[in-house]
Formats: structure tokens, sequence, C-alpha cells
């Protein structure tokens, strides 16, 4: 039976995958605050290198997929929190995994991204450039000056889909295949979360989604579990969009 990992395995996105994973015949390791194999908290340094190591311990040194999945809103506050989860806490977790992922069967790992990622001029942020860096004190410093957790939110998605991307080679070289998801508004706890807030629930409610409705977690279970599977084997360092068009309708001349 293949192994697979999950962080935010508990609830929403997280929770969709691995109900479709569990289907799918995998054996799953979930990480999360609560309700999981692996109790660990992402945003800190700490919580992070104790996750990796009890998965390791979990998979017995071989693992065979890898969700990163655990992440916060943009109502979330300070903002230096958000950064440390959604995107130290997927990075150092694919990092610190990627020696046991070498040795599973077609390994393959998958982070979720966001379709917001592209909405801001964030190329040349200093948020961006400190995370593309690995200085987590530096990027909490600055966004947490800025108070602006909305612009954290983005620009965590936003490094994170980069960072996928720059690691193309190394992971292609130890044959572990990489890409990422980027989900529209999806019905989850998260997205509650930004709806209830007063500074977000406005920006969050205006979005019109061509397809005629917001996704459902089992709307990005069915895309994960293609990518992680043995017939996406040629798909390595892709984002792919699952949004109902919302992007496309946003940013029509981009792709």
């Amino acid at each position: 039976m293949p192994t697979a990992a999950i962080t935010g395995s508990a609830s929403g996105i997280g929770a969709g995958i691995r109900t479709r994973l569990e289907k799918d015949g995998y054996r799953v390791i979930g990480v999360d605050l609560r309700e999981a194999e692996v109790v660990a908290d992402l945003g800190t340094p700490a919580g992070r290198a104790a996750a990796v190591e009890a998965v390791r311990s979990h998979c017995d040194g071989r693992l065979d997929r890898l969700v990163t999945c655990a992440g916060l809103g943009s109502n979330v506050r300070p903002p230096s929190r958000v950064l440390a989860v959604n995107y130290f806490g997927a990075v150092d977790v694919l990092d610190g995994l990627l020696p046991v992922l070498r040795r599973g069967a077609q390994p393959a790992a998958l982070a979720i991204v966001s379709n917001s990622a592209q909405l801001a001029p964030l190329d040349d942020d200093p948020v961006v450039q400190s995370l593309l860096a690995h200085d987590e004190a530096e990027a909490g410093r600055t966004a947490d000056a800025g108070d602006n957790p909305i612009l954290a939110y983005l620009g965590s998605k936003h490094a994170l889909g980069r960072a996928l991307r720059r690691r193309v080679r190394p992971w292609g070289d130890a044959r572990v295949r990489l890409n990422g998801v980027a989900p529209g508004p999806v019905s989850t706890p998260l997205l509650e979360g930004t709806l209830a807030d007063p500074v977000t629930r406005d920006a969050v409610a205006s979005i019109d989604v061509p397809i005629g409705r917001w996704g459902e977690p089992e709307d990005v279970a069915a895309l994960a579990s293609f990518l992680l599977g043995p017939e996406a084997g040629w798909i390595h360092g892709s984002i792919v969009y699952v949004d109902g068009g919302n992007d496309a309708e946003v940013r029509p001349d981009r792709y």
C-alpha cells in the first residue's frame, strides 16, 4: 500500500484530499494541529522540524506522496503568522521530506498555492524577496510593519509558487515530481474565516466565478489525485488552476 503525507489534513481542502487518497488506496499520514497522526504547529521552525521527523518515523523512511496544504487565510493576524504557515510551513516540509520521497515508488509532491497569487504586482515586493531568500525573521518584520494580512496572504502564495518552480531541476534530478495547485474560492473553514472578517469580507464575497459556483474540497482533491498519480508522470514544475474560470476572467491575456 503506497503511503502519502498531507499537512492540513484535518479540515478543508486537506481533509478532502485525504479522503480521496484513502479512496485511491493510500495509507495517509495526516499532519495538523489536531485530529492527525502527527500533531504539529507548522508556524514555527521547531514545529516544522518535529513534523518532518514524525512523518519520517511513521513512513519508515520511505514516502510515496506528499501534499502540503496547511494554510492560514488573509484574515489572520499578525501577518507574520500567515507567512510562517503558508510559505515556510510548506517549503520546509517539502525540503525536509525530499530524502524519504526519493525512496518512494513513483514519488510525487504537491503544494496548494492560490489563484490569487498573481492578482498584485509582487515580483519585487520586499516580503516576497525575503521569503524567497528564506529569511523568515526579515519577512515577518516587514510584513508586520506593513500590517496588511491580505498582502501577506497573496505574497506567501506568490512566493510559494515561485519556490516550487525554482526546485524543478534538483527535484527532477531526484526523480521526484513537484507541482502546485492554485484553487479559487473553495467552501472551507478558511474561506468562512475571510468572509467573517470585515476587512476581507467584501473582496471575497464579490468574486464572481464564471462556471457559476464556488468550489468544493472534492474539486481540488480530484485534480490532486491525478497530479500525484502515474498518469501525470510527465507533469513536473507546473501550477494548475482549479477555480471555475476565475483567473481566466480576471487575467484573460496571461497564462
